[in-house]
């Protein structure tokens, strides 16, 4: 009788053993991202900023189990990162059906911008790792953006994204096309601002646009063609490594290359 209560016992523990490998295996499944190399990522990171604020800013990386963690305590205010899933991904009607694992978001934010605009990309970040669905994701986010769940910044500030690759959604608003570009620039918050407001040119023109108009919107100024060339020669290596690692993280070659 012992025997078998014996066996009955290690059954029990086996069959659960086996369960919470498979749940692991489906979280792991539903989780596709793959870090960076360490490195890799802080440098990354650390390009969306101008050289002088990078030695003294915060860096943060993705644990793609728990969210972004601190890399890096900084002291002038200035907070940067790599988002894999961007708020481009929760704009538009279109349905977020998977986590892309080639989206590449590097993103720097001021003390104005902690608590108004970096807290989505970092609540984002955790829900991901905790095995929310993709699409249930962009419903919660929606609906939080809709319902002033996250605050307009307090005061005017700034978001750098001088990095010398971005890749993400073409036009969000309308469908999930996704682009590899060089596109540095800078943002600043402008809540309720409209493109009409300040006569606004082409989107990605030389010329200030709005994006998000509404309470989280950003005017948009690009770097011009002399500065987006001297960064890209600065970052060579770098984007020789990220090239190595996914094809689609390779620069598009201007013509005549």
């Amino acid at each position: 009788m012992k025997k078998v209560q014996i066996i009955v016992v290690i059954s029990v523990l086996f069959s659960s053993l086996t369960a919470n490998a498979q749940d692991k295996q489906t979280f792991r499944g539903m989780n596709t991202i793959e870090p960076l190399p360490r490195d890799l990522e802080i440098q990354l990171a650390l390009s969306a900023l101008p050289p002088h604020l990078r030695d003294n800013a915060s860096v943060y990386v993705l644990n793609p189990d728990k969210g972004f963690e601190v890399a890096r305590e900084g002291t002038n205010g200035f907070h940067a990162f790599v988002a894999r899933t961007g708020d481009d991904a929760f704009r538009g009607d279109w349905p977020l059906t998977e986590y892309r694992d080639d989206i590449l978001y590097p993103i720097s934010f001021d003390e104005a911008g902690i608590q108004a605009q970096m807290r989505i990309f970092f609540d984002a970040a955790e829900m991901q790792a905790k095995g929310t669905p993709a699409d249930e994701l962009k419903k919660i986010m929606k609906d939080r953006l809709k319902t002033g769940y996250y605050k307009a910044p307090e005061r005017a500030g700034i978001s750098y994204m001088l990095s010398p690759v971005l890749r993400t959604y073409f036009n969000p608003e309308e469908s999930d096309k996704v682009i590899t570009i060089s596109y540095p620039h800078v943002m600043y918050y402008a809540p309720g601002v409209s493109s009409e407001d300040i006569g606004a040119g082409e989107l990605g023109g030389m010329y200030p646009f709005i994006i998000l108009s509404g309470p989280h919107g950003y005017m948009i100024q690009p770097l011009d063609l002399t500065e987006r060339a001297a960064i890209n020669k600065e970052y060579q290596k770098m984007l020789a490594r990220l090239c190595k690692i996914k094809d689609v993280w390779c620069l598009p070659k201007e013509k005549g290359q």
